[in-house]
């Protein structure tokens, strides 16, 4: 029995090219008539999972066919405004590119005499080119509709044939002036969906498109810090402050990170060259007012937030700064001086000046009364004001529980 093995082996593999030939020959007849084609590519596409099957061009050009005429009926439907799924036509196409690129990918292999035939790249790649702006276009559609994972998909795959040999010839980095821009919107759907490696893909080629540079390293630096990747984030804000100082993200966590870290003298570098570039920048004006309050440097604390209150007066910190500034002088002073009439006197004077732009804080930032209770509490106390701290203890009193 095991001598008539190698005479079945061979009676079978002509049986199964015969039934290979078979089921390519019932694809073309479907693809010819223009009926099941979704079938036909099936069919074609179960016979390339067998890797023997790989290198056979009839699979391939059958299936790409079956998927060209699908493209086709689909855009006429569109074209003749019939009912059809846009979404349906975008992934066809889509489809087409990944058959393509993957057959591209099997000609440029040397037969077993080490040769390469490379018959179908130019031809392909020509009608590819036409098109390839419907994979731009499903991006923009799918991200208009908030659909992220697919809205990159497709700007991936549109950008990713720069990369394509089966596209070498047309050079689409140099020649496809929209890349840039394709570029940022897959960083963008990758960072609205929380996907760092997403992000940086395309993030070079996505820096080109400068008219979005303060959003491109806002989101880079957003998904720097969620991946704990903490000296390229700093360096990103150090890059987001240099390109824009004003923008409200740099800046303010540069500032924050150089605080938490104890690197007073590297945040003020940052504050002072703000500064420089603007020098009524409420925020730039809040940053030093409090570097020099926490600095115990209250005089200039003092001037710095006067000319912040002056270009904006909205901002409750300031007067909290302001406050703080005439408080903590009062407790410094109170702790070292010795008791006498004239030290009491600049005691309470200090304390007067501080009142009413600890009040004022209060008025607007009523919720943190962690910060101005026990200002107020001391204030009014030394100051004797007995109504108002009767009131400001009984909060005190609550804030203990």
């Amino acid at each position: 029995m095991k001598r008539l093995l190698p005479f079945f082996l061979i009676f079978l593999l002509p049986l199964s090219v015969m039934a290979q030939k078979k089921v390519i020959a019932q694809a073309q007849t479907l693809v010819k008539s223009g009926k099941d084609l979704a079938r036909a590519e099936k069919m074609m596409s179960d016979l390339l999972k067998d890797s023997a099957n790989q290198r056979n061009e009839k699979i391939w050009l059958t299936m790409q066919e079956a998927v060209k005429k699908q493209y086709e009926q689909g855009n006429e439907k569109l074209y003749l405004k019939q009912k059809y799924d846009t979404a349906s036509l975008f992934s066809t196409a889509r489809k087409l590119f990944l058959i393509c690129e993957a057959f591209d990918s099997i000609e440029v292999m040397p037969d077993k005499k080490g040769r390469v035939n490379i018959r179908h790249r130019e031809k392909n790649a020509e009608w590819l080119r036409t098109l390839r702006p419907n994979l731009y276009n499903a991006g923009t559609f799918f991200l208009k509709k908030l659909d992220y994972a697919n809205s990159w998909t497709y700007y991936d795959t549109y950008l990713d044939c720069a990369w394509q040999p089966l596209f070498s010839a047309h050079n689409y980095l140099e020649n496809d002036s929209i890349m840039p821009s394709a570029a940022y919107w897959a960083l963008y759907a990758g960072y609205k969906l929380r996907m760092p490696e997403r992000v940086m893909k395309y993030r070079e080629l996505a820096e080109k498109d400068s008219v979005h540079m303060d959003n491109i390293l806002q989101y880079v630096a957003e998904m720097q810090l969620q991946s704990n990747d903490t000296a390229a984030y700093v360096g990103t804000l150090i890059r987001g402050f240099e390109h824009t100082p004003s923008h409200h993200f740099f800046f303010p966590r540069l500032i924050d990170y150089f605080n938490s870290k104890a690197m007073t003298d590297s945040a003020n570098v940052f504050i002072d060259n703000a500064l420089a570039s603007d020098s009524t920048n409420s925020l730039f004006l809040f940053a030093k007012s409090s570097a020099l309050l926490n600095a115990g440097q209250y005089t200039q604390c003092i001037s710095t937030t006067s000319k912040l209150l002056a270009v904006n007066d909205s901002l409750p910190e300031a007067w909290c700064n302001m406050g703080l500034a005439y408080y903590n002088q009062a407790v410094e002073l109170e702790r070292t001086m010795q008791r006498t009439r004239k030290k009491r006197k600049a005691v309470n004077a200090l304390y007067e000046q501080s009142r009413p732009y600890m009040e004022r804080f209060r008025s607007m930032a009523p919720n943190q009364q962690s910060k101005w209770v026990p200002a107020l509490y001391t204030i009014y106390l030394n100051l004797n004001m007995g109504r108002e701290f009767e009131e400001i203890d009984s909060l005190r009193e609550k804030l203990r529980q």
